[in-house]
């Protein structure tokens, strides 16, 4: 039986804003922003060719206040060029942090919520 990661909330203080720099900076798809109350906006946008999207909003019940999530990572295919990519885009990034396990990019949200982009290593050449 498989188990799939589908939806990982971020907690925000500006949904406008946190969906632009997702969108307009990151690249994200947005695939819904639907309102649907006056006190709940729930908003989903997935990174590209991720299969696994997240979720922002108002009204969404989020304990981890925003700013706090540093927990998510992706995997990116190309450091250096996503760098270069996100640094033209206007993202302050820092990396490229070498590991022996992969390469790291670091970044943050408009709230400061921090992500983890990983090339990972070329297995194949082991």
């Amino acid at each position: 039986m498989d188990w799939k990661i589908e939806l990982i909330f971020v907690p925000v203080t500006d949904v406008d804003r946190a969906k632009a720099f997702y969108v307009d900076k990151l690249g994200f798809t947005a695939d819904h922003d639907q309102r649907v109350s006056d006190e709940l906006r729930f908003v989903q946008l997935t990174p590209p060719g991720s299969a696994c999207s997240i979720a922002i909003g108002e009204g969404l019940g989020l304990t981890l206040e925003p700013g706090r999530q540093d927990t998510i990572q992706v995997v990116i295919p190309d450091a250096d060029a996503v760098l270069a990519d996100l640094r033209a885009k206007g993202v302050e990034a820092e990396g490229v942090d070498e590991q022996a396990w992969g390469r790291f990019i670091t970044l943050a949200d408009p709230d400061g919520n921090r992500w983890t982009l990983q090339q990972l290593p070329d297995y194949s050449a082991a």
